[in-house]
């Protein structure tokens, strides 16, 4: 390692360190109107689908995909 680098580094985190961060504004409201039961459903329906059926599927043809060829 040289001499120069910490110097280096730390002229380069020095910077850095001056910068303000910027806060996030984040704010949130009540919603409108509640969700329904259909709604709910088809939402964590289409949740599972999306997360469990690969899976499954792999899941059920697992010996295929260990057999070599």
């Amino acid at each position: 390692m040289s001499v120069l680098t910490p110097l280096l580094l730390r002229g380069l985190t020095g910077s850095a360190r001056r910068l303000p961060v910027p806060r996030a504004k984040i704010h949130s409201l009540p919603p409108e109107e509640k969700l329904g039961i259909m709604e709910l459903a088809v939402g964590l329906t289409s949740c599972f689908v999306t997360f469990l059926l690969p899976a499954g599927w792999i899941l059920s043809h697992l010996e295929t995909y260990r057999r070599p060829e």
